[in-house]
């Protein structure tokens, strides 16, 4: 049975969360009573989320966020601010993905490279430098979403899995630095999910991995969301610099 209070008064700011995965963690948290503060470039598919988060009774607002910016980032908090009084989680989701182009490494476009590096590792690190000076000490939780993809090395898409290999690196040392203050950091990394954005780039993604799977289903983006559900909470508040592979047992690490 759902809790719908465990996360009651807490704020939950989620980026890229106009769609897939980020959707999805906003749901999932609204349904357990937080606040939730959607971050995205998409207006419009912000705008849906929270309506979407509204209709579970719980309070939400829309952010247009360029992760890339330092003066963006910092205008969420304050915006998580004002609404709400606390930044108690952030969910660094952003990422480009789908929009990219595949290639072997040696035929990669350098200016597609800078623009992969600037939203998955640089917006990531914004975020979060951002979101730490402001957020609720001892208890506060920052997630980062990685990809299993790091641990397969997927061809024709470095650029895409160096930037979640650095998501990782870049959780351990958050970790190290911040958890002298209670706020823990760790990074989830799904398996291939059917999001709007995988389904786009991949035509059998429904059957796409699933007979490697020690659980041979496709993965959905409500997969993900207990893992968050448990990094955020109390129960996990020994556990940092981790990542934690959700992929029905593709990769075992």
């Amino acid at each position: 049975m759902t809790d719908t209070t465990q996360f009651a008064g807490k704020t939950v700011i989620v980026t890229g969360a106009a769609g897939g995965l980020g959707r999805a963690f906003a749901e999932g948290f609204a349904a357990r009573g937080a606040n939730i503060v959607v971050a995205d470039m998409n207006e419009a598919g912000a705008q849906e989320t929270v309506a979407l988060v509204e209709k579970t009774g719980a309070k939400a607002i829309a952010v247009t966020t360029n992760v890339t910016e330092k003066a963006s980032t910092d205008a969420l908090m304050d915006a998580a601010l004002a609404a709400f009084g606390s930044i108690d989680v952030v969910i660094n989701n952003a990422a480009l993905y789908a929009t990219i182009n595949r290639a072997p490494f040696y035929e990669l476009d350098p200016d597609e490279w800078d623009r992969v590096m600037a939203v998955n590792v640089k917006g990531a690190w914004l975020v979060a430098a951002s979101a730490f000076p402001k957020m609720t000490q001892a208890t506060g939780r920052i997630i980062n979403i990685a990809s299993a993809t790091v641990f397969s090395g997927s061809p024709l898409w470095m650029h895409y899995v160096a930037s979640k290999g650095a998501m990782i690196g870049m959780t351990r040392v958050m970790a190290r630095e911040v958890g002298k203050t209670g706020v823990t950091v760790n990074a989830i990394a799904p398996g291939f999910t059917l999001t709007e954005a995988s389904m786009s780039v991949m035509d059998d993604a429904e059957t796409y991995g699933v007979s490697s799977r020690a659980i041979p289903r496709a993965s959905q983006p409500g997969d993900m969301v207990g893992t968050a559900l448990f990094l955020a909470s109390e129960d996990a508040s020994y556990i940092t610099g981790q990542t934690i592979v959700v992929d029905g047992g593709k990769q075992f690490i």
